[in-house]
């Protein structure tokens, strides 16, 4: 009995010492900033910096800010979701516009949005499935009235699109995480019997439409192109005057539960993510609720999707609405599908507002929850298009076809402040600005280095302090400006 209690309190002392280095080592762990340096790259309004590298800050010890000093304050001890991506849609129009201009501005755009050194490197895409506004015209995978889908044939694609992705995902260093969402059923089978104009899907093709994803997965696949993930619908609460086609949440509920979810998975595409609304941030509570709450629909979901043109009733971006779905559902990811400044003018590609609106949902998105970040089209043209319904909206990079000219706008470099320096697999990390005329968010990335953002819209600027655990480095936003800040 001595020895068997000899051999107990061993054993205890044991677990107690492993307890104690475990303890230690993780307090030996913790982030210092002490002798590290912080890259500061800005793009600001009236200056020639467009995420040029402005100076290298050094910390010196800051035990405690006082109140009338700015600072943001950056903890990477507290992590939260991991970065999936950031990019912009393959559309029809995109993709078309590309192919119109000279083989050197061609390439230049494929460095400056997917080269990761070079340029601001794009690692996230979006592409539609059969056409949608952003089209020449509308077309259709199958021949009318095919329900068992014998016709089905993306050689549409081949003349623009696929060749353009194709380039996309080899520019982008041979991987691209690329989802998929469909504008419209054909029209044949909806309510209205027209692609266009919303309608609804007829009961009677519910599996035909299920099936519809599947075959354009794997003829996209067998093409060479992988696809990540999809979307159940493109905004499937608006009655569009192009490709378009209703769904309550209980009719998206139901479609996944019962034909969609099911499908995919009888497929083999069980790990092919899901992703749910596709719509504007206004309804998106009550859209993810009624889904996610049903366990059955639930269990096919990777992610809510949303949109940022709930400012169309006139009211501000409701970042709120995502916070309460990442609260509610902390197992479901968030994931932003689209975005664009709406209604094109030429005389306005310059405006410094396009940017600063990236910026003001980007900082916002993520630090609500957000995983992956997905800008409209990636290129337009002179005319905001090409778009068969003269929706014609702006793109970060335009170019005028007649030329061969590319215009870039500041919200390229917006974009590029987070993409460029955030990569996937990074980690969100605490960034709380002193004062809300800085808005900020913050990363630590797998190899350690740490981005923090931070935007200035005010037309002062501001000299503020960047305080990591009583280490600070001061440094000046100017009016009007982006700045990411590497700290390594």
């Amino acid at each position: 009995m001595k020895k068997e209690s000899s051999l107990i309190s061993l054993a205890f002392a044991g677990l107690f010492l492993f307890v104690a280095h475990a303890g230690n080592a993780q307090k030996a762990a913790a982030y210092s900033a002490k002798n590290k340096t912080v890259k500061v790259y800005l793009t600001a309004e009236n200056s020639d910096k467009r995420l040029t590298q402005t100076e290298t800050l050094h910390f010196t010890d800051k035990p405690q800010p006082v109140e009338t000093e700015v600072a943001v304050f950056v903890d990477p001890s507290k992590k939260f979701q991991t970065m999936l991506g950031i990019g912009g849609a393959l559309t029809d129009a995109s993709a078309e516009t590309f192919y119109k201009l000279p083989k050197d501005k061609q390439q230049e755009l494929l460095t400056a949005y997917y080269d990761k050194t070079k340029g601001i490197g794009y690692s996230l895409g979006r592409t539609n499935i059969q056409s949608c506004d952003f089209s020449s015209g509308t077309y259709s995978y199958v021949k009318e009235n095919d329900a068992a889908l014998k016709t089905f044939d993306v050689s549409h694609d081949k003349q623009y699109r696929i060749p353009f992705i194709k380039e996309v995902i080899k520019a982008a260093g041979g991987k691209l995480t690329l989802f998929a969402s469909p504008w419209s059923p054909p029209g044949w089978m909806k309510t209205n019997n027209d692609v266009l104009h919303g309608g609804k899907l007829k009961p009677e093709f519910d599996q035909s439409w299920a099936n519809f994803y599947v075959k354009f997965i794997k003829s996209y696949e067998k093409l060479g192109i992988p696809i990540w993930g999809l979307s159940v619908q493109n905004e499937p609460m608006a009655t569009q005057s192009w490709e378009s086609c209703l769904y309550t949440a209980e009719d998206q509920r139901d479609f996944i539960k019962n034909f969609l979810g099911p499908t995919l998975y009888k497929a083999g595409m069980a790990n092919k993510k899901l992703i749910a609304w596709d719509h504007n941030r206004d309804l998106m509570y009550q859209q993810a609720s009624t889904i996610l709450e049903d366990p059955e629909a639930a269990k096919y979901v990777w992610g809510i999707g949303y949109h940022w043109y709930e400012t169309w009733t006139g009211a501000n971006m409701n970042f709120e609405n995502e916070r309460r779905v990442a609260e509610s559902f902390p197992n479901t990811h968030l994931i932003f599908t689209e975005g664009c400044a709406e209604k094109f003018d030429l005389s306005k590609v310059n405006d410094w507002a396009l940017g600063e609106k990236y910026g003001t949902s980007m900082i916002n998105d993520f630090n609500a929850g957000t995983v992956g970040w997905t800008d409209w089209n990636v290129l337009l043209d002179e005319k905001g298009g090409p778009n068969h319904v003269g929706n014609f909206c702006f793109a970060p990079v335009h170019a005028d076809t007649k030329t061969g000219q590319i215009t870039y706008t500041n919200a390229y470099y917006y974009i590029g402040h987070f993409s460029k320096f955030i990569h996937p697999g990074a980690r969100r990390i605490v960034s709380a600005a002193s004062r809300d005329m800085l808005l900020s968010t913050a990363y630590i990335n797998t190899d350690g280095k740490i981005a923090v953002v931070v935007m200035n819209k005010t037309d002062k600027d501001i000299d503020y302090l960047l305080w990591i655990k009583g280490k600070a480095a001061k440094t000046t936003s100017p009016a009007h400006s982006m700045e990411t800040l590497v700290v390594e």
